[in-house]
């Protein structure tokens, strides 16, 4: 079976590995659809936290189910899915409490176990989220919308917030759809006129800010002279982070979707004169899957104007270092796979 290994920091190897073989509690599926996403690329360029080689990368999965063991839950052979590729214990604090996102020994498929860069694979049947009605790519953009769901759940917007997100990258542009949907008035800021003007025209986003000198004053002047009720940082980039304390309201919030391998500080008078309320947001709830599935079935939620590039998962060796990494105009790539 062809698998694609991200060997080393740059370079992709073309395998031939073993068919999965099916795991109680487990199904088999076929990979039809991989989405490229920032993890992939950071890992691509030996920047991704929580890393090591050699690795077969691909967590954004649309699969069709080829076989189920005894504890279906329901699924049925032919059934269309989404894979929530977070595998968490079950048994820790944070599982127990409902967070099964932040499991203290989660292991995510593409990150710390191998992933989806294959045609089949075997996957718990708990993780499978399942559609009557998207394509495969639809299925497979469902993680990413689902990032930046849970980041406006821990955001609580209401429809009297304002709220910026900064970076328009794909999960900016994931927190973007949802934070439109909670009905709170909404600001886009980033360093990059080309994805400000993807908002504007593809997305509908009525206020864009470019980052930078100006910034705080232009926030201000679409907030009717208030600066924003919620900031949520989507660009896991540390001068922007650290900037973002800057941005909200008195007694606003701040939610950190992007991660970086370093610290973070801030300046503690600024931060308790305006009593701020700092969180972390980490994937998705398995709620939030059913909840981003139920939206884009409705058509609440668009994901047609965010694939740019498509290629095979055969050609990734050749492709994924010539035209995806460090390419700027790519929002969102999509692999394609078959046998």
């Amino acid at each position: 079976m062809l698998t694609i290994s991200l060997q080393t920091p740059g370079q992709f190897s073309a395998l031939d590995l073993p068919e999965p073989e099916l795991a109680p509690d487990s199904a088999i599926v076929r990979v039809l659809r991989i989405g490229v996403c920032g993890t992939d690329l950071h890992a691509f360029a030996g920047r991704q936290p929580f890393f090591n080689y050699p690795r077969v990368l691909g967590h954004e999965l649309g699969v069709e189910i080829l076989q189920v063991g005894e504890n279906d839950r329901g699924l049925r052979v032919g059934d269309r899915c989404s894979v929530e590729p977070y595998l968490n214990c079950g048994g820790c604090i944070a599982c127990r409490r409902g967070k099964p996102n932040c499991c203290t020994a989660l292991q995510v498929l593409g990150v710390h176990v191998d992933g989806g860069m294959r045609p089949r694979i075997c996957v718990p049947v708990r993780k499978l989220h399942r559609s009557t009605k998207l394509d495969y790519e639809q299925l497979a953009l469902v993680e990413t919308l689902a990032i930046g769901a849970h980041a406006v759940e821990r955001a609580a917007l209401a429809s009297d917030d304002f709220v910026v997100v900064v970076g328009a990258g794909p999960i900016g542009l994931s927190v973007i759809q949802f934070a439109r949907v909670s009905g709170a008035k909404l600001a886009v800021m980033d360093v990059s006129d080309a994805r400000l003007d993807f908002c504007r025209q593809q997305l509908g986003v009525a206020h864009t800010v470019k980052a930078g000198p100006g910034a705080v004053e232009a926030l201000k002047e679409i907030g009717g002279g208030d600066l924003p009720t919620c900031v949520i940082d989507a660009t896991g980039n540390p001068a922007s982070m650290t900037a973002a304390f800057e941005l909200p309201a008195h007694g606003g919030r701040i939610v950190f979707v992007g991660l970086f391998q370093g610290d973070l500080t801030f300046n503690d008078p600024n931060f308790h004169r305006r009593e701020l309320t700092v969180m972390g947001s980490r994937n998705a709830l398995p709620g939030t899957f059913a909840e981003v599935i139920r939206l884009v079935e409705s058509g609440q939620i668009d994901t047609r104007p965010w694939i740019t590039h498509r290629f095979e998962l055969a050609e990734t060796p050749t492709v994924f270092p010539r035209d995806i990494s460090g390419n700027a105009s790519v929002l969102k790539a999509m692999i394609r796979v078959s046998d």
